[in-house]
């Protein structure tokens, strides 16, 4: 039976181990990990994605391959009476763990010099990369610098824990695990939700939590699909990055949030609204709310003409086109009494603005 040292360091060496491989937030706020342990080789991930991913899968390799051989110099120093550091004396136990230890470590140092043969030819990133080479990519290098230079892009999707991002851009859809990177052609893949699980209990919000599990398929062989999760209130965020449409399994059913749904409510009643005509020698500019898309919504005082009994408090906005239709619609579910939905669609709200009054009979699509 161990002594009191003894299982005290054992059991804090499986914890700090267990947080190490899977890091809490208390270990990243900490910078107990990888990516910040050996972020001055790493490098940046924004001026090189792929290749910050590649050393730092290899690095990751060689750390956790290193964890028990780093548990048996502990008990060197935590159970010196057991004379570890003389090989010679310890019991066949001991003796077979550091083999095992070092033959670990080894096979790691092993796997990452294979893996940096030719340039990192090797490694299973970049035979990730290769899968997609075609024209106008003449290499899985060029393939490389594409997804470098729209992940710098501010306007891609990106959600999850660091051990399971997902990352979607104009072109690529990324998973960025532990010990590897998948990747996917927007073009030539196909996601479904394959599940939804539901959490009653949430960190970040009082209401129950959906997770959904999609599937990316690719149309390419030589692609590996994958399984990416993300929270439902994320869904509709990714589904517009998307430029595929997202099958979902007879038995899903996806729970949208209040916000979203009168989101959807918004823009069917804007439809419905006369247009606003852009006047001649005007470009519309990027939406200031998300510089994503072109600013495509006017405030005009219409409700006057809508009711009969011209009593509204709308004022006229003089303000330019400046937010997206999406962007007005948060702002004017933000601005309403949570408690009370069924009185959003009747409410007024001031514009983000200029702060001049208005409601949703006001709101025009720009054509």
């Amino acid at each position: 039976m161990e002594s009191p040292p003894e299982l005290g360091f054992t059991l804090a060496y499986i914890v700090f181990c267990l947080c190490f491989v899977f890091t809490p937030t208390e270990f990243r706020s900490a910078g107990i990990t990888v990516q910040n342990l050996f972020g001055s080789w790493l490098g940046s991930e924004d001026l090189g994605f792929t290749q910050y991913h590649v050393r730092r899968t290899s690095v990751t390799v060689l750390v956790h391959s290193a964890l028990p051989l780093g548990y048996y110099l502990g008990m060197c120093l935590a159970a010196p009476d057991k004379n570890l550091l003389y090989v010679h004396q310890v019991s066949d136990g001991w003796r077979t763990f550091l083999l095992v230890s070092l033959g670990l470590q080894l096979l790691g140092w092993m796997l990452v010099v294979y893996w940096s043969r030719r340039n990192w030819t090797y490694h299973p990133i970049s035979r990730a990369l290769q899968a997609h080479v075609r024209p106008p990519n003449s290499n899985w290098g060029s393939v490389a610098s594409s997804i470098n230079t729209e992940f710098r892009r501010i306007d891609k999707f990106a959600t999850g824990a660091p051990g399971a991002r997902v990352i979607i851009t104009d072109t690529w859809v990324l998973k960025v695990t532990t010990y590897h990177v998948y990747i996917a052609l927007q073009s030539e893949c196909h996601v479904t939700v394959t599940e939804s699980r539901q959490h009653q209990l949430s960190p970040d919000s009082t209401s129950p939590t959906q997770i959904l599990t999609l599937r990316v398929e690719s149309i390419n062989p030589a692609a590996r699909a994958f399984h990416i999760s993300l929270n439902s209130t994320e869904y509709s965020e990714l589904r517009e990055k998307l430029h595929s449409p997202i099958r979902s399994s007879a038995n899903v059913v996806i729970h949208q949030t209040i916000s979203e749904l009168f989101l959807d409510t918004f823009r069917a009643q804007v439809d419905l609204n006369p247009p606003y005509t852009l006047p001649s020698g005007q470009d519309l500019e990027p939406c200031i709310g998300c510089m994503q898309v072109p600013a495509n919504s006017k405030l005009v005082t219409l409700c006057h003409t809508e009711e009969s009994e011209g009593d509204s408090d709308c004022q006229r906005c003089f303000c330019r086109p400046m937010w997206c239709l999406s962007c007005l619609g948060r702002w004017f579910a933000s601005r309403q009494d949570q408690q009370r939905p069924e009185t959003w669609l009747s409410s007024q709200v001031p514009c983000p603005t200029c702060r001049a009054r208005f409601c949703i009979l006001d709101v025009c699509v720009v054509r």
